[in-house]
């Protein structure tokens, strides 16, 4: 449903719920529930107590913690404050996230306790100073007393802020190809256009006993963008801390979700598990999956053993949402080349593919998918040149190249920005390339993503010694984990004598995959 009247900005999802159906659960994490009546209360809460800390309106405030009902209250809090909630990947390294908070000049960061002591580091050397409040969203020490005792101490009552719906409620970051982290600035007004595409799109029709689990992290928008969408249509969201297969299938037992959201690689480990034998799957009516396709193979184990429909979408951090569906009834298990499609795009979402000179190419022939949509991101965070170079006369550049087939189903058929998805995370190679060229034996090196059964993507090496000692294998990723986070970390370096090369220098990686990929079939 599309609430265009009652629900402008995110603040006010609670607010609408905490009026219409109070006593409904809006939350369920490993500490209890939450009604949405608690919910309004405890955001405007946090929203005072950012007050009373000196926090001034349109702060980019931070988050460093695992999915908990604690987020969504503060998430709430800091847009009712008038600020941007910028939740942190806690998977990046110290230096990684000290470039992400300076760069969006946080003056505050909420610290879950599991990552107290690396967010006290970045503190101490992050050009950008900023304060941290800890807490506790497990409930089991001191320090959920004491952010309790300071909530208490602030009042419940509506901030009544007024919040303009062209500001930004979530500012997500998403490496660039240069390796430079970008904050996409997503608008209260970008939410809720993403609803009425939605509210016009029958395969992702709401029902009022639905129960949404929200497995992906917080940081991605299919974990905090399709967990927003849940709350709006009213839902209880149960939440999974992070992807563990054996407490995911407990948490499906106990809270018997009608939705979830996963990558293929979670729904494999899901189902590989032992306790999935003699887990009740009925509750569930849909499995959203992203990230890529989903083999006839998997679809069809799957089919079995869920015994629920499956639905792909395809899209952006800045579109903030879906862009394409791959719709339940498009799962055909007798034509398993479609099962590789992205599907069509939802209502009011335009895509077009486009040659280098900016001219739509026919069926069939790959161009690189331009998107208008009503939802689009208003740009990137401090970085004006960046944003002229994908946003053009209102479409976005999304950096994939694509094609389409003759009913008008898209493929994905490569990257552009060399990006690597693995488990569902997306790696961009030049990030990887830029840590492994600071070792002072690799001379050249390219990095790939090769196929893998468990992680859909492997981050691959190739390094080009120099003419000193050669370093080992496991050097280069030891070197590796110390800068960068550890699923960006290649799973496998191997070496070489030379590189395939354009005239302008560049490696083709096109053709050091297809060797490899080659290789590896013989």
């Amino acid at each position: 449903m599309w609430l265009y009247a009652d629900i402008k900005t995110l603040g006010d999802i609670p607010r609408l719920y905490a009026k219409t159906q109070p006593t409904k659960t809006a939350l369920v994490d490993g500490t209890g529930s939450l009604s949405f009546a608690a919910l309004d209360a405890r955001s405007n809460r946090v929203a005072h107590l950012i007050a009373r800390l000196g926090i001034a309106p349109r702060s980019n405030i931070g988050f460093l913690g695992k999915n908990s009902s604690l987020y969504f209250q503060l998430l709430f809090g800091i847009n009712k404050a008038g600020s941007t909630m910028t939740p942190l990947n806690w998977r990046l390294a110290a230096p990684e996230l000290s470039s992400v908070i300076a760069d969006a000049q946080s003056p505050l960061i909420f610290v879950d306790r599991e990552f107290a002591a690396t967010a006290r580091a970045v503190q101490a050397s992050c050009p950008q100073a900023f304060g941290i409040v800890e807490i506790d969203p497990t409930g089991e020490s001191g320090l959920a007393g004491e952010f309790e005792v300071a909530l208490a101490a602030v009042a419940d009552s509506d901030p009544a802020i007024a919040v303009d719906p062209a500001q930004t409620a979530l500012l997500i970051y998403t490496s660039g190809t240069t390796g430079k982290p970008k904050g996409v600035q997503l608008s209260h007004g970008g939410f809720h256009h993403m609803r009425l595409c939605e509210h016009l799109e029958p395969a992702l029709q709401w029902q009022p006993d639905d129960v949404m689990m929200m497995v992906m992290p917080n940081f991605h928008l299919v974990g905090s963008g399709l967990s927003i969408q849940s709350l709006y249509n009213g839902s209880t969201l149960s939440i999974l801390p992070a992807l563990d297969p054996g407490q995911l299938l407990k948490l499906i037992a106990r809270d018997r979700p009608s939705i979830v959201a996963l990558v293929p690689t979670a729904i494999q480990m899901l189902l590989d598990h032992p306790d999935a034998k003699t887990t009740d799957f009925s509750s569930l009516r849909l499995v959203m999956y992203a990230g890529s396709p989903i083999s006839s193979r998997l679809l069809q184990r799957a089919l079995v053993e869920m015994k629920c429909h499956f639905m792909q979408f395809y899209g952006a951090t800045e579109s903030s949402g879906a862009i394409t569906l791959l719709r339940p009834e498009q799962h055909v298990l007798e034509d398993e080349a479609k099962l590789k499609a992205c599907g069509t795009p939802l209502p009011l979402i335009d895509v077009k593919l486009m040659d280098p000179n900016g001219h739509e190419v026919p069926d069939g022939a790959v161009g690189e998918l331009w998107v208008r949509s009503p939802s689009l991101f208003t740009g990137y965070w401090n970085q004006p040149d960046a944003t002229a170079t994908v946003l053009i006369n209102g479409w976005y550049r999304t950096g994939d190249a694509g094609r389409r087939d003759a009913d008008g189903l898209l493929y994905l058929v490569d990257r552009v920005k060399d990006m690597i998805v693995t488990g569902g995370e997306n790696v961009y190679s030049a990030e990887v390339e830029q840590v492994l060229a600071k070792h002072p034996a690799v001379r050249m090196c390219a990095v790939i993503g090769l196929p893998d059964e468990k992680w859909g993507e492997r981050v691959v090496a190739l390094v080009l010694p120099t003419d000193a000692a050669p370093p080992t294998g496991d050097e280069i990723i030891s070197h590796c984990r110390q800068h960068i986070a550890g699923y960006k970390v290649p799973k496998e370096v191997r070496f070489v004598d030379a590189f395939p090369m354009t005239a302008t220098g560049k490696v083709l990686k096109r053709v050091v995959r297809d060797e490899l990929a080659a290789a590896a079939r013989a």
